[in-house]
């Protein structure tokens, strides 16, 4: 029977956004249960994954030394995935290759110098591929628009949304919460996710209070962050969680008065569509792949001034409280229609193409 090997180590930290969409396809490759091919999943610790799928999946125990050519795993596989564009560990043998590209963020971020090792690691991955898939158009584009692209197939394959059911109990609280009225966001604390920009809007909301989750074990936390929060005096409405598990995101998306979003760049943007799940009225940013995702009911920020911001805001909410009910139900429709089960068949039928 075919073998297909997913590169998927990046599933040991689900913090993030590359181990959430490792665990979510896996999961959604397990429910479509596909009987004409086997798949290996090459993961740094197999034990929880094995209680959670069993025999399902063949396992294939991941040593970041395999990133050298010299080391690479020598079982010749029918078919490699590539599920995150920067991984390093690559095949020995000369086989059909499928790339996932979730965004090209580090022309930005790392070196638009199309010399860097990170540049020139990209594109040597995209020239062997078989196959080429993207998470959003814009992640398409934006490969299209910096890289030399080989002429192979090329999939849009749109991420699910992790919370396809809402299983928050009625009695749970999360240790750090606020009894105001409360605007909501969660990502990696970092330039990109543009937080500090939601601590200036607040200085001209005096009704909200905002809570932050992901992780802020960063630099811009204890810098740029830190430093908007100390000097608008706002250390007593901004609430800092940390980290936290599914049931406290729930949580917080059920219980706040709107999610909110300035990312500067965003191949995909998964929490938008969390928020929209309840039915929550969504601000995001103008820019890259969130008007795509986010659809004609979200409304967006053209720019970052605190002022013009929280009037986008402001008549963003009184908008949707005059059609809360026509909001909420195309925002739950919207979040639906982004579903693991679909995304994981699509992966299924690429897979059966290069078999």
């Amino acid at each position: 029977m075919p073998n297909i090997f997913l590169e998927s180590h990046n599933i040991k930290n689900q913090f993030f956004g590359f181990g959430q969409f490792n665990y979510h396809l896996i999961k959604g490759l397990y429910h479509a249960n596909p009987d004409d091919f086997k798949m290996t999943l090459h993961v740094k610790d197999a034990s929880k994954l094995k209680d959670e799928f069993g025999s399902f999946f063949n396992y294939k125990k991941y040593f970041s030394f395999r990133r050298y050519p010299a080391l690479r795993i020598r079982k010749k596989y029918d078919v490699w995935h590539s599920l995150n564009q920067n991984i390093k560990i690559e095949p020995f043998h000369n086989i059909p290759y499928i790339l996932t590209v979730h965004d090209v963020n580090f022309i930005d971020e790392v070196s638009k110098d199309m010399d860097h090792e990170v540049n020139i690691r990209f594109q040597e991955k995209l020239n062997r591929s078989s196959a080429i898939t993207y998470i959003s158009e814009f992640a398409k584009t934006s490969t299209h628009a910096h890289f030399k692209v080989p002429s192979v197939p090329e999939y849009v394959i749109y991420n699910g949304n992790p919370i396809a059911e809402i299983t928050l109990p009625e009695n749970h609280n999360p240790k750090l919460t606020t009894s105001r009225p409360f605007i909501f966001s969660i990502g990696e604390f970092t330039e990109r996710k543009n937080f500090h920009t939601l601590v200036e809007m607040l200085s001209h909301l005096p009704d909200y209070d905002l809570v932050l989750s992901g992780n802020n074990e960063t630099s811009y936390a204890s810098g740029k962050l830190a430093n908007t929060i100390e000097s608008l005096n706002l250390k007593n409405r901004v609430f800092i969680t940390g980290k936290i598990g599914d049931l406290d995101k729930q949580y917080y998306l059920k219980n706040c008065t709107a999610f909110v979003f300035p990312s500067l760049r965003e191949g995909f943007g998964i929490p938008p569509i969390e928020a929209m799940r309840f039915g929550k009225p969504v601000f995001l940013s103008n820019n890259t792949s969130l008007p795509e995702i986010g659809g004609k009911h979200a409304f967006y920020w053209d720019h970052y001034e605190s002022d013009y911001m929280a009037n986008v805001f402001n008549n963003g909410m009184n908008e949707y409280l005059n059609k809360k009910e026509t909001y909420a139900t195309a925002y739950i429709e919207r979040a639906k229609s982004f579903n693991w089960d679909n995304t994981a068949k699509q992966y299924i039928e690429v897979y059966r193409s290069l078999l």
